[in-house]
């Protein structure tokens, strides 16, 4: 395997030769760390926020999601910055990888001015759609107005991330992740409590937080970027900005950004579902999404890696070393997605109590959690193939095919549920399980087909 003497041998390591299940999981633990550190960014705000009253909670809690649909909408974008550097890195054309990063930034740049402006007069608004009160809405609007018009900060991070990973390098991005999120967890309470000259922020407080601390990370990210202590060596020398790649990379990462988004969207539209069962029911539909979302964790960041090795090996030529990234990280997702199963089915009511005590609550989340084991294979192997395929540059397919499981079978079949059945919230459960175990026939059997590999990006 080809490596350059001097450095760490998994940071300039050659993904597109040597042993592949080495060089998955060499790519895959450090941006389950990174992956892990983003995650909680929520809940450390969350967490402090939650000690200022009902109202601050419920108006951070709120605002998140809108934050989240964003997020997921300039991540969606970037797709198309990865798949470009994956495949120009793994071709020997480190020249283009660069080129794309830089025509990328433009992006970053227009999507954050956009979210500003939506953040500084369409905050209020945006709050009240949700139907809450006076209160929520004023708290939850002073934390999106500020975490909208500090885009930019999370969208240098994302940028940054793409860039490094595309090219090989997981480490530098959680070295990154690590530091500032380390500085996000000593920072929030200290700017919304106020401590010696700082002054109490409250909620304002946790949004600086967040805003400051990835500014500090990006700011970082880009400096490593430009100093060539990554994989790439970026520069803006003589730059100019050029459609043709700006227009590329988009089509390559719009599909991908609308599924993000839409996923959100028919989340919310579930809660809407499960709503009417009770207060017990959404506590443990909520519970429930933690626990599954921790489940699910390693078969992404699986497909992700995959995904960096399948764009790889595309640009090298080599199709059959990316076909064998998939089945390989397939293989771990199976596994690991058995052995959770075997746990959830035997621990479920101890793993709930982590999160909750009441009876009502536990007894339910449990079931729900037993009732998602029927799918979890499954759901391993939709999330690996599902972000492989969107890794190598076919976005359009896994797009429609995630809007299809979603409003043209998920959301209907809740409905009808809820309108034609006795089966309850229990029925939803089950339409859910469903609608995954569909997933992951259907990834897999795209996946087998071959498609993918005459995507021309």
């Amino acid at each position: 395997m080809r490596v350059l003497a001097g450095k760490d041998s998994r940071a300039i390591r050659d993904w597109t030769q040597g042993d592949i299940p080495k060089n998955l999981l060499s790519l895959a633990w450090p941006t389950m760390i990174s992956g892990t550190l983003n995650m909680i960014g929520p809940f450390i705000d969350l967490i402090w926020v939650g000690k200022l009253g009902t109202a601050s909670v419920a108006g951070v809690g709120i605002a998140g999601m809108a934050v989240m649909v964003a997020n997921g909408a300039i991540s969606g974008l970037f797709t198309g910055n990865r798949v470009i550097i994956g495949r120009s890195y793994g071709a020997g054309d480190k020249d283009t990888a660069i080129h794309a990063a830089r025509q990328s930034f433009v992006i970053g740049i227009a999507y954050a001015v956009l979210m500003a402006i939506i953040g500084l007069f369409l905050a209020f608004p945006i709050l009240r759609l949700f139907g809450v009160q006076a209160d929520v809405v004023h708290e939850g609007a002073v934390y999106l107005r500020i975490m909208f018009v500090g885009m930019i900060t999370l969208n240098l991070l994302t940028f940054n991330e793409g860039v490094m990973q595309s090219s090989g390098d997981t480490l530098m991005p959680m070295r990154i992740a690590l530091t500032y999120r380390l500085m996000h967890m000593v920072l929030c309470p200290l700017l919304i409590f106020g401590v010696g000259i700082l002054p109490k922020l409250g909620v304002t407080g946790a949004a600086l937080s967040d805003v400051i601390t990835q500014g500090i990370g990006g700011s970082f990210g880009l400096w490593i970027l430009l100093t060539g202590k990554s994989r790439l060596k970026l520069n803006f020398n003589k730059w100019k900005i050029e459609a043709a790649m700006l227009w590329r990379m988009i089509k390559i990462g719009l599909p991908n950004s609308f599924m993000a988004m839409q996923q959100v969207l028919g989340t919310l539209f579930l809660v809407g579902f499960i709503a009417p069962y009770g207060t017990v029911a959404v506590a443990a539909h909520t519970i429930f999404t933690r626990i599954d979302g921790v489940a699910m964790f390693l078969s992404l960041n699986l497909g992700l890696s995959a995904g960096i090795l399948g764009a790889q090996n595309m640009g090298a030529n080599k199709p059959d070393r990316a076909v064998k990234s998939g089945w390989t990280a397939a293989g771990f997702s199976v596994i690991a997605m058995t052995a959770g199963s075997i746990i959830v089915l035997f621990l479920a009511e101890p793993i709930v109590r982590i999160f909750n005590t009441d009876p009502e609550v536990v007894r339910l989340t449990a079931a729900f959690l037993r009732i998602a084991c029927a799918s979890y294979i499954a759901v391993g192997l939709n999330s690996v193939f599902r972000f492989f395929i969107v890794g190598v540059g076919d976005t359009w397919p896994a797009f429609i095919m995630e809007v299809v499981f979603m409003w043209g079978f998920l959301i209907p079949m809740a409905w009808a549920n809820n309108h034609f059945t006795n089966f309850g919230v229990w029925g939803i459960r089950w339409v859910l399980a469903i609608r995954l175990l569909l997933g992951g026939i259907i990834f897999t059997i795209y996946f087998w087909s071959g498609r993918w590999k005459h995507r021309k990006v």
